[in-house]
């Protein structure tokens, strides 16, 4: 019990720094910055070691760079914060499982859509690159040969799906219907949960967005929907709750 009460700790520990630094990476490799971490922004002044902390560093400067005095988004604190809990988690429900795995890698590309879509309205090509070459890589080492190769389809599957949809809704509506980024990131999502579960995860991330689409419509805002965080948060949503919705779909079908 001790030996778990220090895991689940150490995993939190470790979920700051890595959300830490995918928040950083997102924020500033669109700008094709060669300083990732180290440099503010707004005055260029390299932060000293003990102003890179997570969290503790937000605190101790109150929200603001030490030197320029240029305000930082809390944003960025709550989803350092929600990382760490969520790598905890994923031990405390999961256990060292692929399972507890794949939750630390989705939480890691979350942050990194969450940030870089709504910031700069960019879905990385480089996070979602490495990410599916894990997962596939994890599929392989866990399931075997055969379950990477229908992963893999899954994938290719979903991505001419959504490529489809999207030639529909350029040829309904006259204009770009879904971004390049979302396509490519539905890709992801069947590497990750197979065919029905990734219609049914996109499903539900466009009922997420639905609200936001509505509000955008009725108060004349002519401003893009940063899509991919709603499609990430679906996703994760069918990944811890996939027993039950398989249970369910078995039970229509």
């Amino acid at each position: 019990m001790l030996i778990d009460v220090y895991t689940i700790v150490l995993l939190f520990f470790v979920g700051l720094i890595a959300g830490y630094v995918s928040i950083i990476v997102a924020l500033k490799l669109p700008l094709k910055k060669k300083e990732y971490i180290n440099v503010c922004d707004n005055c260029n002044h390299k932060y000293k070691w003990y102003e890179l902390i997570p969290l503790f560093s937000f605190l101790m400067n109150r929200g603001v760079c030490p030197y320029c005095k240029t305000k930082l988004s809390i944003g960025y604190f709550i989803l350092n914060f929600i990382s760490g809990l969520l790598f905890s988690f994923a031990y405390i429900f999961y256990g060292f499982s692929y399972e507890m795995i794949v939750v630390i890698l989705l939480t890691l590309l979350a942050v990194m859509i969450y940030v870089s879509d709504f910031k700069y309205y960019v879905i990385l090509d480089e996070a979602l690159i490495f990410f599916s070459l894990l997962i596939l890589l994890f599929k392989a080492i866990f399931f075997g040969f055969k379950t990477f190769l229908i992963s893999l389809c899954s994938g290719l599957l979903i991505f001419v799906f959504m490529l489809i949809i999207r030639f529909i809704g350029n040829k309904a509506f006259k204009q770009d219907s879904l971004g390049g980024g979302d396509i490519k990131l539905s890709m992801f999502f069947g590497f990750v949960l197979g065919v029905r579960l990734s219609i049914i995860s996109l499903v539900i991330g466009s009922f997420l967005a639905f609200p936001i689409a509505v509000y955008y419509s009725l108060s004349k805002i002519d401003k893009e929907i940063p899509f991919g965080p709603f499609l990430m948060t679906g996703l994760f949503l069918v990944f811890v709750f996939m027993e039950p919705i398989k249970s369910f779909l078995s039970i229509i079908f």
